[in-house]
């Protein structure tokens, strides 16, 4: 599929004063200047975030009143039920809240709803497990903030709510006791962007300080915070990056029990980035709450010993190992069934339903098919019991959230953020789903947005990536949106004669640029564009700068994301 290359802008008058205020190499100041940092001042907090920049949680509206109700419940003895999504954020934003307040307080149980029985968020029978075992208080997590009738019902049974969410609100507010969540307009909390268990986080924080508990007690969630900001695509910015930073070097040191138990399962043996959380650790904890029950997800991270956290580490493994297997079965389904729908070719939506789909990953279908086969929003649907459900996924720049909110009037149930979606409706209403949102979709949708695009942050000439630049490079951790992983664009390159296709589908490089050294570049699954550079012409690439260990040696590589035929400026 081909691609769009964009590279960002530049503000040279500001890269150079702040390249003459740090004397860093041009590039870099580039980089900084790109993520908004442009004094001296700025880019020392970047490089070396403090834990005393993280905002006084006492800021977020109705703290205030989240710890007086649970200052109230440990004085007359109330029960608490800590309850969350089955989600990465969800687990570990429990696990976070329960763990703590386990030390303070003994009449508490945690809650996580079945992703199939029970679907996202507050539930029905969640309401009513509360309701049965005499519980006062439940402290919401990563969820409750969009369920007013719910909540409205529990306060019928004498059950209080504290929502603990980061979501966006609606018009109309759950009746809860406190609604910690800095998207609420009126909410002076400076940012906005903290996960659910980033909220999560700030609560325990705020309660440490009421009872003059010192943060160093605190401070060692944070590496189950990071998890959460890493697996929740929240902005890598503000506090995010500080609590990321400091869970990473408590991932890397002392790391609970069961990221520790997932780290050895993984066979992992470098230093922890975010990406090894993206892409190693979150889908085993995803995969708890896809295949089967997500309490066990919690249940590994509250575990104090290693080898029982090993267990449940193993049990999470073979979750996830299955999901792999159902995943790939379904999206080569929805490959057939695409490839045989001649006019849904021409579509500028795919919206796809079979009853017999796992719901567990209709999301990651909808996800895969975009990323490697049809760049376009992408629905899949299932049968959940007497409904059709179904996850949603969107291309660069597209609110798909908001096309399903156009199609409200077939829905029973939707939510979610701007390139994500979940949603149920009737059965019979499926297909009318369908045209209304091919329609909404192609009347709205510009069309540069159906061709994936890279973004460029900078032209580099291959001299310039050196040992000392790389290990400043390495600096920019933690990664993620509004911190991306930069991407660079060397010109005019050449083929050594010695680039190759291995394993039958990716492409090995060698590659020189005018009188550079020669670089090593690996572009996974591009066999098809060896044919551009084995042409002995000149050709342009897209690409991040890695390491490469080879028998005990390490390397700078260049890790391809893209190649096209030299086009001159």
């Amino acid at each position: 599929m081909d691609k769009r290359w964009t590279v960002k802008k530049y503000q040279p008058s500001v890269e150079q004063r702040l390249q003459q205020a740090i004397h860093l190499h041009p590039l870099l100041c580039r980089l900084l200047v790109q993520r908004g940092i442009t004094r001296a001042e700025d880019v020392k907090h970047f490089f070396h975030p403090s834990l005393q920049d993280l905002h006084d949680p006492w800021l977020m509206k109705d703290m205030g009143k989240a710890i007086s109700r649970i200052e109230e419940a440990f004085f007359k003895g109330e029960k608490i039920l800590v309850y969350g999504d089955y989600d990465v954020d969800g687990t570990t934003a429990v696990a976070t809240v329960f763990s703590f307040l386990s030390t303070l307080y003994k009449q508490i149980e945690f809650y996580v709803p079945h992703r199939y029985r029970e679907g996202y968020g507050i539930s029905q029978q969640g309401i009513e497990y509360a309701r049965d075992n005499d519980f006062n208080l439940v402290i919401a997590l990563d969820c409750g903030i969009k369920s007013a009738s719910l909540i409205a019902e529990a306060k019928t049974y004498n059950i209080d709510f504290i929502i603990c969410d980061h979501h966006l609100p609606d018009d109309v507010l759950p009746p809860a006791v406190a609604i910690l969540n800095p998207k609420q307009h009126d909410c002076p909390y400076p940012y906005k962007e903290l996960s659910g268990c980033g909220i999560g986080f700030k609560l325990i924080c705020a309660l440490a300080q009421k009872r003059g508990i010192a943060m160093e007690t605190v401070y060692p969630y944070l590496d189950l915070v990071a998890t959460s900001i890493a697996a929740d695509i929240v902005p890598m910015s503000g506090e995010n990056r500080i609590m990321t930073y400091y869970g990473l070097e408590q991932v890397n040191a002392h790391p609970n029990p069961g990221i520790k138990a997932l780290i050895e399962l993984s066979k992992l043996k470098e230093k922890l980035t975010t990406s090894n959380l993206v892409f190693v650790i979150a889908p085993r904890v995803n995969a708890a709450g896809r295949m089967d029950d997500a309490r066990k997800a919690v249940q590994l991270f509250l575990e104090k010993d290693l080898d029982t956290a090993i267990q449940y580490a193993q049990k999470l493994t073979e979750d996830n190992s299955g999901r792999k297997e159902i995943d790939l079965t379904i999206t080569n389904e929805a490959i057939d069934i695409i490839k045989n729908d001649h006019a849904g070719l021409e579509k500028k939506t795919t919206v796809l339903f079979q009853p017999h789909w796992h719901k567990g990953v209709v999301g990651i279908v909808a996800s895969r098919l975009i990323d490697k086969h049809y760049y376009r929003p992408t629905v899949i649907l299932t049968q959940s019991n007497d409904k059709v459900a179904g996850s949603a996924r969107s291309v660069m720049g597209f609110n798909v959230y908001e096309a399903i909110h156009q199609c409200r009037d077939l829905l029973e149930n939707y939510g979610g953020h701007f390139y994500a979606a979940g949603m149920t409706m009737k059965p019979e209403n499926v297909e009318a789903f369908k045209e209304k949102f091919e329609l909404i979709v192609a009347n709205t949708i510009g069309p540069d947005m159906l061709t994936p695009q890279i973004i460029i942050d900078t032209e580099i000439h291959l001299n310039d990536i050196t040992p000392a630049f790389f290990k400043k490079l390495k600096q920019f951790e933690p990664l993620g949106p509004d911190n991306l992983r930069p991407v660079f664009v060397a010109k005019n390159v050449v083929d050594t004669g010695y680039s190759r296709i291995v394993k039958d589908e990716h492409l090995k490089l060698s590659v020189k640029q005018d009188n550079s050294n020669i670089f090593s570049g690996i572009g996974f699954f591009m066999k098809d564009k060896y044919a551009i550079i084995s042409n002995q012409q000149p050709f342009d690439i897209a690409f991040t700068v890695d390491e490469n260990e080879w028998n005990g040696t390490v390397s700078l590589q260049l890790k391809v994301v893209d190649i096209r035929p030299h086009q001159a400026s």
